[in-house]
């Protein structure tokens, strides 16, 4: 799993490829986890629509206003104070 696919369809579908897991989702944010690091899902009414953890297929639908690419390996200490 190294490389990965990320769609975003009329800011209101995403889907992704390659995915390893689903650290966390809310309305308003999903991170998800891949093997070169992680993404964040930013948004509004954010809904997880499938996720499989053998193909690594994910998608959910919401108002999607930014994704951005997480530095691999980042520490709590870095996590608490960017």
């Amino acid at each position: 799993m190294e490389n990965h696919n990320l769609t975003i369809e009329n800011c209101k579908r995403i889907t992704a490829t390659e995915v390893t897991s689903v650290d966390s989702f809310s309305d308003k944010q999903i991170i998800l986890s891949f093997s070169g690091g992680r993404i964040a899902v930013q948004g509004s009414g954010l809904k997880m629509v499938n996720f499989s953890k053998s193909t690594g297929a994910f998608s959910a639908a919401g108002e999607v206003y930014g994704v951005r690419y997480l530095q691999k390996g980042m520490s709590l200490k870095q996590k608490l104070f960017r």
